[in-house]
C-alpha cells in the first residue's frame, strides 16, 4: 500500500515553480498588481487601536497611583508591566468588536456580488492525515453536488490528498473514494493521491501538489479534512478572487457544525453568536494586510507559488504554524491578503472535548511561539509582524494572567496574612496596597466586564449578522444559551489558562509536540486518566482553597479556585452528549444544530451514505 498510487487516480501533471523564500531579504513580485492605500482603512484602525490605548493606558495609571502610594518596589513594577501586556489585547478585543457593531449597523458587512467574473480554474484541496473516511468523503461528495448542480460559470475539482499511514487505514480511504467516484455524476473532477513519505507535513503535503500539479489551476481553495462548505460560499470566494487581481488570498470566516457535546456547543454557540461583530471588525482593520488561517480560504496557486515557498525556521525546523507566515509572504511581494466574515456558508469542526481541545492546542502554541523568532524578516508588513505578536500573544497571556494570580495569592490579605509569612514567618518589606473586599470585587468584576463585553455586543447585533431568534430556539432558549455559555466559559478558563501554560513552558524548555492525528469525534477518557491530564490544576485548586480557608488568601479568587479544584468534573462534563436528550437537545444550539442549512444536512446524509457502504462492502469480503 506504500507504492506508486495507480495513474488514474490523478489527473496528468503540470509542474509549477516554487521557489522558497529567503526571509534575510525582502521579496517583490512584479506581477502583483499592488494594492491600494484606503483613507477608510486608517480611520477603522484608529477606532480599533486608540480606544485599546485609551483604556490601558487609564487601567495602568491608576494601578500605578495605587501602588505608588508607598512606593514602587521591583515586584510591583514586574505586575504593571504584566497588567500592561494582558489587559492591552483584552481592550482590544472589546474595541474590534465595536468596530464590528459599527460596520455592520452602517450596512458595511455584507459581501458585494461579482459581475460577470472571468472564470476560474479552481482546486479543492482537501490534506488528509489517518481521518474518518465516511467524514472526509461525504463532505467531499456534499460540496461536489452542489457545485455541480450550480452552474457559476467556473470549473472545479477536488483532490484528496492524503499523508495517511498504514495499509488498512489507507486502503479503507481509497476504497471510500472509489465509492465517491462511482457516485457522483460522470464528468465531475475528483481526484485521490497518497503520500509515499510525508515530508513536512501538511506543508510538504500542499507543496508537493502546487509543484506537480499547480500550473493547471487559477486558484486552490485550501480545506481542512474537517472543512465543509457550500457551493454559493465557494462560488462567492472564487468571484471574489476573480473580481480581485491585487487579491492573493481570501480567507473565510468559518462557523462550527456537528457539536454535540457540552465542550463543542460551547465553542460552536461562541463561534456564531459572538464572532460575528469581532471578525467584522477584524476585516475592517485589516483589510488587504489579513491573515491566514490555514482553510477554508481561496490562493492564488501563482502567487503563492512564487512568493510563498516556506523556508525553515532560523534553527532549520519546519515552520509549523504555516498560514501566517504565508499570508506575511504573499503581502510582503504585493499580494493583498483578505478577510470576508461577510462570506455565509463556510463551515468547520472542533475538539469534542476539553482534553482533545487541549492537544490540539498545545501544537498551535508550539507554532504560534515559534513565530516570535521571525518577526525581524525582512520586507515584512508592519500589520503581519502584528498578526505574528498576536498569535504568540494567544498563549503568552496565560502565563502572564497565571504570574499575576500567583503573586496575589502570594500577597493574600496584606502584610498581616500572606502565604510568605505563613510558611517561612518572613515579613516582606514591601508595603502591599490592602486589598479591600470592595477593591477585591471592582477589579474582579471590571475585569470579567471587559472578558464578557464583546458577547454581549455579538447577542446585541445577531439580526445585523444574519442569525434569526427562531433558528436559535426564540428568545427563551437563546438566553438560556447565553448564560450557560458564559457560566461555562467563566469555569473553563482557569483550567484552559493553566494548560497553556504548561503548554508554553514545554516549549521554552524545548518539549516537542508530535504530529498525531486528530480525535475529532472526542475521546472517551476513563477517570484516572482525566486525572492524571488534570494534576497540576486540581493540586492548584487545593491549595488555592486552603489559603482561602486558613485567611491567607483573598476571597476574591474563589471562583478561579473552584474551577481549577474542579478541573476532572469539568473535563468529564465536557463531553456530555446533549443531543441524546430532548430537554438538552437545543442548549448552546445554533442554526446549524436547530435548522441546519441545505449543506450540512447534505453532508451528514453523504457520510451516512458513505459509512453504510463501506460496511457492506467488509461484510461481502469477510464472507
Amino acid at each position: 500500500m506504500d507504492g506508486v498510487k495507480p495513474p488514474d487516480m490523478m489527473p496528468p501533471q503540470v509542474p509549477l515553480a516554487r521557489p522558497i523564500q529567503a526571509l534575510n531579504k525582502p521579496h517583490k513580485d512584479q506581477t502583483a498588481p499592488g494594492s491600494v492605500d484606503r483613507t477608510t482603512t486608517f480611520w477603522w484602525r484608529i477606532f480599533a487601536f486608540l480606544p485599546a490605548f485609551a483604556v490601558t493606558t487609564a487601567v495602568v495609571t491608576m494601578i500605578v497611583n495605587w501602588f505608588a502610594m508607598a512606593g514602587l518596589y521591583p515586584v510591583e513594577i514586574a505586575i504593571i508591566a504584566l497588567i500592561t501586556v494582558t489587559f492591552f489585547w483584552v481592550a482590544l478585543s472589546v474595541s474590534t468588536s465595536v468596530v464590528g457593531v459599527s460596520s455592520l449597523f452602517l450596512g458595511k458587512g455584507r459581501t458585494p456580488k461579482a459581475h460577470d467574473p472571468a472564470p476560474q480554474k479552481v482546486a479543492l484541496l482537501v490534506p488528509v492525515y489517518n481521518e474518518v473516511p465516511t467524514d472526509v468523503f461525504g463532505n467531499a461528495a456534499a460540496m461536489m453536488r452542489t457545485l455541480i448542480e450550480r452552474d457559476g460559470g467556473h470549473d472545479f475539482s477536488l483532490f484528496i490528498l492524503s499523508d495517511t499511514r498504514g495499509d488498512a487505514a489507507a486502503a479503507l480511504e481509497e476504497r471510500a473514494f472509489l465509492n465517491l467516484q462511482a457516485r457522483l455524476p460522470l464528468g465531475a473532477h475528483i481526484y485521490y493521491r497518497r503520500r509515499i513519505e510525508n515530508t513536512d507535513r501538511k506543508v510538504g503535503n500542499l507543496a508537493d501538489w502546487v509543484e506537480r500539479w499547480g500550473g493547471a489551476y487559477d486558484a486552490m481553495l485550501v480545506l481542512d479534512a474537517d472543512s465543509l462548505m457550500s457551493g454559493e460560499a465557494i462560488l462567492a470566494m472564487t468571484d471574489a478572487l476573480a473580481e480581485d487581481p491585487a487579491a492573493g488570498l481570501i480567507q473565510s470566516f468559518p462557523t462550527i457544525f456537528g457539536a454535540r457535546t457540552v465542550f463543542a456547543r460551547l465553542q460552536q454557540f461562541s463561534n456564531r453568536v459572538y464572532g460575528a461583530p469581532l471578525a467584522e471588525g477584524l476585516s475592517r482593520w485589516t483589510d488587504q494586510d489579513g491573515n491566514y488561517w490555514g482553510h477554508n480560504a481561496i490562493i492564488r496557486t501563482r502567487a503563492f507559488a512564487a512568493c510563498a515557498g516556506l523556508p525553515k525556521s532560523g534553527k532549520g525546523e519546519l515552520i509549523l504554524s504555516h498560514d501566517f507566515v504565508e499570508a506575511s509572504l504573499l503581502r510582503r511581494a504585493g499580494w493583498a491578503v483578505r478577510f470576508l466574515p461577510g462570506v455565509q456558508g463556510s463551515y468547520e469542526e472542533v475538539p469534542a472535548t476539553l482534553i482533545d481541545y487541549v492537544l490540539r492546542d498545545r501544537r498551535w502554541c508550539q507554532g504560534n511561539l515559534q513565530h516570535l523568532g521571525l518577526l525581524r524578516a525582512r520586507g515584512f508588513h508592519a500589520l503581519s509582524r502584528f498578526h505574528l505578536i498576536s498569535g504568540a500573544m494567544g498563549y503568552l497571556m496565560s502565563p502572564a494572567w497565571f504570574t499575576l494570580l500567583i503573586i496575589w495569592a502570594l500577597v493574600g490579605n496584606g502584610d498581616e496574612a500572606n502565604v510568605v509569612k505563613y510558611f517561612s514567618g518572613y515579613n516582606s518589606q514591601v508595603n502591599w496596597p490592602t486589598m479591600s473586599t470592595g477593591n477585591s470585587m471592582a477589579i474582579l468584576g471590571f475585569m470579567y466586564a471587559m472578558l464578557i463585553a464583546p458577547k454581549i455586543l455579538g447577542a446585541g447585533v445577531i439580526h445585523k449578522s444574519g442569525l434569526r431568534l427562531r433558528d436559535m430556539g426564540g428568545i427563551w432558549q437563546f438566553l438560556t444559551s447565553m448564560s450557560l455559555e458564559i457560566a461555562l466559559s467563566i469555569a473553563y478558563a482557569p483550567v484552559l489558562m493553566v494548560q497553556q501554560t504548561k503548554a508554553v513552558v514545554a516549549k521554552c524548555i524545548g518539549r516537542k509536540v508530535g504530529w498525531n492525528p486528530q480525535n475529532r469525534q472526542g475521546g472517551h477518557y476513563s477517570l484516572a486518566v482525566m486525572a492524571k491530564f488534570h494534576a497540576v490544576e486540581t493540586f492548584l485548586g487545593a491549595c488555592a482553597l486552603f489559603g482561602m480557608a486558613a485567611g491567607l488568601m483573598s476571597l476574591w479568587l474563589l471562583p478561579i479556585a473552584l474551577s481549577l479544584a474542579f478541573a476532572v468534573p469539568l473535563s468529564w462534563l465536557s463531553g456530555v452528549d446533549l443531543s441524546k436528550r430532548r430537554w438538552s437537545a437545543r442548549h448552546m444550539g445554533t442554526p446549524e444544530i436547530i435548522n441546519a442549512p441545505p449543506i450540512i444536512r447534505r453532508a451528514m446524509a453523504e457520510r451516512r451514505r458513505a459509512a453504510a457502504t463501506l460496511e457492506a462492502q467488509a461484510r461481502i469480503a469477510a464472507e
